[in-house]
């Protein structure tokens, strides 16, 4: 249990949450709405089904399906490399296991998605007006959240003393 008790993976059970809800808010979208249908929750937010056959904002979306392997590979080795972190950070560097956490929560989901449907289902969709930005899911969220946090983690002091 030293594993999880006095290192990066104390945070195990976020990255458990961050999943399950992420997994099961698309089970909810896939069961309950057809591909392209839209619910106004907001008069600039809407839960919209799509389905991103690329990475982030549908890049490489339209390349012929080489990419759902390639970035299956991409999630796969990132997700080893991040496990592989946790595993030897302290448990006392609360934002950037955080952060990893995070990440690698999302790019778990994402690539559950990806390796059962062949694309990654998404459904959060902001817009204003005529802009649209590009529909996400938790696990994105998740995601830039962690970014954000590995950001803000390497421009922090992080108790170094010097």
């Amino acid at each position: 249990m030293a594993l999880f008790k006095d290192t990066g993976w104390r945070l195990w059970w976020l990255m458990l949450l961050v999943l399950v809800a992420d997994q099961v808010s698309k089970q909810v979208v896939i069961a309950n709405m057809q591909l392209f249908d839209s619910i106004e929750l907001l008069p600039f937010f809407n839960f919209t089904y799509v389905r991103n056959y690329g990475a982030a904002f549908s890049f490489l979306s339209d390349a012929g399906g080489w990419q759902r392997w390639f970035f299956t590979f991409i999630a796969v080795a990132i997700s080893c490399v991040l496990a592989v972190w946790l595993a030897r950070n302290n448990n006392t560097q609360l934002k950037l296991n955080l952060a990893l956490s995070l990440v690698l929560a999302g790019a778990v989901g994402n690539l559950i998605d990806r390796s059962i449907y062949g694309y990654v289902i998404d459904f959060f969709h902001l817009y204003y007006q005529n802009w649209h930005y590009p529909a996400f899911n938790i696990a994105d969220s998740a995601i830039c959240i962690g970014a954000a946090l590995l950001i803000w983690d390497s421009f922090s002091n992080n108790g170094v003393k010097k």
